[in-house]
């Protein structure tokens, strides 16, 4: 077997979606800055401030960092932390979907558009109405409807909505209490708004399943 090397050593990358877009790979991840912050359960000391698009033509080739793709400083709402994007191809364009935090400090979804899958991307003045937490994940199905997944706990926020609403001082799920699991939403034929309300994403075993 071929000994695999890491894709990016010059930057500091995670969490990364990757999709094959016109025969060749591309790789969304998040991109961290060095820092000197003290770790914690949430995540605060993360400096993430953009993104950085890698490409690569087939498995066996060089990666290619294509630069900049979006910066925080040209997206009206958000104050930081950028982390887990995710992109999507519909109507001819690319959509990469991500999530920071808007001025109130509450993570949101934001999506940008582009021309090409490696970018630049042209963000929306605003987080996409009705989402929060983190790392969404978007499927196109093969009858063009779209669908996004997300959320995440501790820094991620999701235990904070289960009132409905923000509250930071909600506790966090542990033993036995029931597990959260991701929301979804069905995407408007725009990709950048939502058609449905986002629900919880129940997995049920074969005793609850809905036949």
């Amino acid at each position: 077997m071929k000994e695999r090397t890491p894709l990016v050593t010059h930057i500091f990358t995670a969490d990364p979606s990757a999709h094959v877009f016109n025969g060749k790979i591309y790789v969304y991840p998040s991109h961290d800055i060095p820092h000197d912050g003290e770790d914690n359960d949430d995540g605060d000391e993360y400096r993430m401030e953009d993104y950085h698009i890698l490409s690569l033509d087939n498995l066996d080739a060089e990666c290619v960092d294509n630069g900049e793709a979006l910066h925080m400083k040209n997206i009206p709402w958000v104050s930081k932390q950028m982390w887990a994007p995710d992109c999507a191809f519909k109507n001819g364009k690319y959509y990469l979907y991500f999530p920071a935090r808007d001025k109130d400090g509450i993570f949101r979804i934001g999506v940008a558009v582009s021309d090409k899958p490696e970018g630049p991307f042209t963000p929306e003045d605003n987080y996409i109405q009705g989402t929060y937490s983190i790392d969404p994940a978007v499927l196109v199905d093969d009858d063009g409807r779209a669908y996004m997944y997300y959320g995440g706990l501790w820094g991620g926020q999701l235990e904070m909505w289960q009132t409905g609403k923000f509250d930071e001082k909600t506790p966090r799920p542990v033993g036995k209490d029931k597990a959260l699991g991701p929301m979804f939403a069905e995407l408007n034929e725009d990709m950048k708004t939502l058609k449905t309300e986002p629900k919880h994403l129940e997995i049920l075993d074969e005793k609850h399943a809905v036949n």
